[in-house]
């Protein structure tokens, strides 16, 4: 691996920053960072977590060979196999890890296929908080990222997974994600996505395996013109009193946006509720919403919500009473409307996302 104190110096700290990447690692408790195809920095600062590349850990434990493909297995689904890198994190049973762990995806070269697999493990009744912040710099256009990304919560285990996008406006993007949850496990999954890209096209999975395990989606979507973000979740409850929410924030400046949520109940005695709301603030946006409840049983309790809309002349009128310009008024209503507080994030990191998605519905105004 290359010297790991080099790496940060050697990639543009505004990006690492607007993916929620902290260069200092201060209020961290591991690292890894992998730059197009090569694992450039892998730092475990706390007892308890182990982080590192997938070839390392696979070549170390064997025994997480089997791993590979198996959550897709579960769900029926099929997934690329030609990878080269990605990450694999490990929090070991009976430890909560309270600081969050960061990893980065870096896209640098132009017309570069990153294409990569991770595997995460919480074991029995640990918790932990990862941060998955993916970014480029301005010049790695026309390129490609392919995220492959399996997560094993088992039986008590806690995963709040927070994906921020910061890509540049040339970069096409594909993850493709499976989550198993065993009896009693919990796993969150956070989104957020305000810069420029070529287009996102995602449907995440989450399968709830055992009793009382709970899922959790959430998704804040900023979409420009030239963009496309194709983007939703996907929840399987298969277990008795089992639970699910999926929640989306969309606004659309001229970018199309497709907003899916599918909620299936396998089992009897599950609840779920998912929410999209979208908001058009140019003619030339696009929004689709498209909200899914599927079930095998009566004794459930599905229900979904979706509204779009476009900012209100009334909520102008008001603001503009109190002395506030139209294109400020217009951007204060967007930031009301992507409230980041659906996602729970730490209030450093909220601060952060906060401040880029103001500068950027001000830049559009």
């Amino acid at each position: 691996m290359p010297n790991e104190k080099d790496v940060f110096k050697e990639l543009p700290k505004e990006d690492l920053l607007s993916a929620g990447i902290d260069p200092t690692e201060k209020g961290r408790s591991a690292t890894f960072i992998q730059v197009d195809n090569r694992p450039s920095l892998s730092r475990t600062l706390f007892k308890g977590v182990e982080l590192m590349p997938i070839e390392e850990a696979l070549s170390r434990y064997p025994k997480y060979r089997d791993y590979l493909g198996r959550a897709f297995s579960m769900v029926g689904k099929d997934f690329p196999q030609d990878t080269e890198g990605g990450f694999f994190l490990l929090v070991k049973k009976g430890h909560s890890i309270v600081l969050p762990i960061q990893v980065c995806l870096f896209l640098k070269k132009k017309q570069f296929s990153q294409k990569i697999h991770n595997i995460i493990v919480v074991e029995e009744s640990a918790s932990a908080y990862v941060i998955n912040g993916c970014t480029s710099e301005k010049a790695a256009t026309d390129a490609f990222h392919l995220g492959i990304s399996e997560y094993f919560v088992e039986k008590g285990g806690y995963l709040n997974f927070t994906m921020i996008h910061s890509w540049n406006e040339g970069v096409a993007v594909r993850p493709k994600s499976v989550a198993i949850v065993e009896e009693g496990g919990m796993f969150i999954s956070n989104y957020v996505c305000l810069k420029p890209v070529k287009e996102v096209v995602m449907y995440p999975t989450c399968l709830l395996r055992g009793e009382g395990a709970r899922a959790s989606f959430s998704s804040i979507i900023l979409s420009h013109p030239g963009s496309l973000q194709d983007i939703g979740s996907r929840v399987i409850l298969s277990a008795p009193n089992t639970s699910a929410e999926i929640v989306s924030r969309t606004v659309s400046m001229g970018g199309k946006i497709i907003a899916r949520g599918h909620l299936y109940a396998s089992s009897p005695e599950v609840k779920a509720h998912l929410e999209c709301q979208g908001l058009i603030v140019s003619e030339k946006g696009t929004i689709h919403a498209i909200p899914e409840l599927e079930t095998d049983y009566r004794d459930v309790d599905l229900s979904h919500e979706a509204a779009i809309g476009k900012i209100s002349k009334e909520e102008i009128e008001y603001l503009a009473s109190r002395g506030i310009d139209e294109d400020l008024a217009r951007s204060l209503i967007i930031r009301g409307f992507m409230d980041t507080d659906i996602l729970g994030l730490p209030d450093e990191l909220r601060k952060k996302i906060d401040e880029l998605r103001d500068k950027l519905t001000e830049n559009s105004m």
